[in-house]
């Protein structure tokens, strides 16, 4: 006969508190350091050294990846469970030396050129140590030349164009500081956080998920919580590629979280203060034991939450599953308006995402029996009827 989920025992697993002093700290410290997918060295020397102040063991792979862990109780024997989160952000790349002294652009990551324009930038010089500092603007950028066709341009990245800081005024000019095709060119993040808590700054895709995640086990090692079985921690670095975690994930992972933005916008369930936990984004459904399980910690521990469907976004999830991952998957993230723009959260729902993470850690897999093995018989395999016998499972 099917079993029922595993008890997750919920007088071990306790609310803890999150030290938000922290989690806001790191936080600002992270998007100070650009991070565009394919030059995120920098910003992961930063996360290795929080992490490894953490006390928390962990290894980088040939690509860059960071995984690190938290031993379990269960011990080697026992399959593991993982959160990821990713370090990399969306950005620009030079394509071309204008003949005006500006560059060309191309994205990198899925991104519009209307977030874009008026945006501040960092250019990276390849062979240099310096960098350069710029603007994005549309090819008609002053109202007192173009008067109505300011507001009547196309958008799109063939429509912009990045005026750098310098006395440059050709491409010549551009050559001689070192400025080159292939460059990179990051979006400044320009960070605030409010008096009323709110976060505003672009990349909190997904820089506010790492600090969450990095509040978690923080929380987890500050009061020293039981963890049934090993947690690991994987930093990704080219989500917003659709590389995620494609790689880096350890064989014997039998469930994975992964950290990432939830959409705040007409239609959308998820708010900014809440944790939100995705039943489905754009490459299908997750787990239906785990998202329930998730919820049900959350109605447990009284953590506020929303579930939501994501039409168009996808997560490191996707790729993990997608390059044959042998794992269960669940996304739960904060909520961010103005997604890949000028971003917008609420440390509340930074706080309750972190929340949700460590009473998670705290718990035993929903299926230990049959998650023991990566495959197993047709009578131990769970059944979506089954009625778990605590308030943590589906309902």
């Amino acid at each position: 006969m099917p079993f029922t989920l595993a008890p997750a025992e919920p007088q071990r697993s306790k609310l803890l508190p999150i030290d938000m002093a922290y989690v806001a700290d790191v936080l600002l410290r992270l998007l100070a350091v650009p991070s565009p997918s394919g030059r995120t060295d920098h910003i992961m020397q930063l996360i290795g050294e929080e992490i490894d102040a953490l006390g928390i063991a962990f290894e980088l792979t040939r690509r860059g990846v960071l995984r690190g862990e938290l031993a379990g109780e269960g011990g080697p024997e026992t399959p593991d469970r993982a959160v990821i989160v990713h370090a990399d952000t969306i950005g620009c790349m030079v394509k071309r030396l204008k003949e005006n002294g500006r560059l060309e652009v191309v994205p990198v990551g899925t991104h519009s050129a209307r977030f874009a324009e008026g945006a501040r930038v960092t250019i990276f010089v390849d062979d240099l140590e310096r960098t350069f500092s710029g603007t994005v603007l549309p090819l008609k950028a002053s109202g007192h030349r173009f008067g109505d066709e300011v507001d009547t341009q196309p958008s799109g990245w063939k429509h912009v164009e990045v005026r750098v800081d310098e006395d440059v005024h050709d491409a010549a000019g551009l050559r001689s500081l070192g400025v080159g095709v292939g460059d990179f060119v990051a979006f400044d993040a320009r960070a605030t956080i409010t008096p009323s808590g709110y976060v505003n700054s672009r990349h909190l895709d997904d820089k506010a998920g790492i600090a969450a995640a990095l509040g978690a086990f923080k929380a987890c090692i500050d009061h020293d919580a039981v963890l049934p079985v090993n947690a690991h921690l994987l930093v990704t670095i080219a989500e917003e590629v659709g590389l995620g975690a494609s790689h880096g994930l350890d064989a014997d992972v039998a469930e994975m979280v992964s950290i990432d933005i939830s959409v705040v916008a007409p239609g959308q369930a998820s708010t900014e203060r809440t944790v939100n936990i995705a039943a489905q984004d754009s490459t299908g459904p997750f787990d239906y034991h785990l998202v329930r399980r998730l919820a049900g910690l959350c109605r447990h521990h009284g953590i506020e939450h929303r579930r939501d469907v994501y039409d168009s976004y996808r997560s490191d999830a996707a790729s993990a599953l997608e390059a044959g991952a042998e794992t269960r998957a669940a996304l739960v993230g904060f909520g961010i308006d103005a997604s890949h723009g000028y971003e917008r959260t609420h440390l509340d729902g930074i706080r309750r995402t972190a929340e949700l993470i460590a009473v998670y850690l705290q718990t035993d897999l929903t299926f230990r029996r049959w998650d023991t093995a990566p495959s197993g018989d047709l009578r131990d395999f769970p059944s979506t009827i089954v009625q778990p016998a605590d308030d943590l499972g589906p309902r």
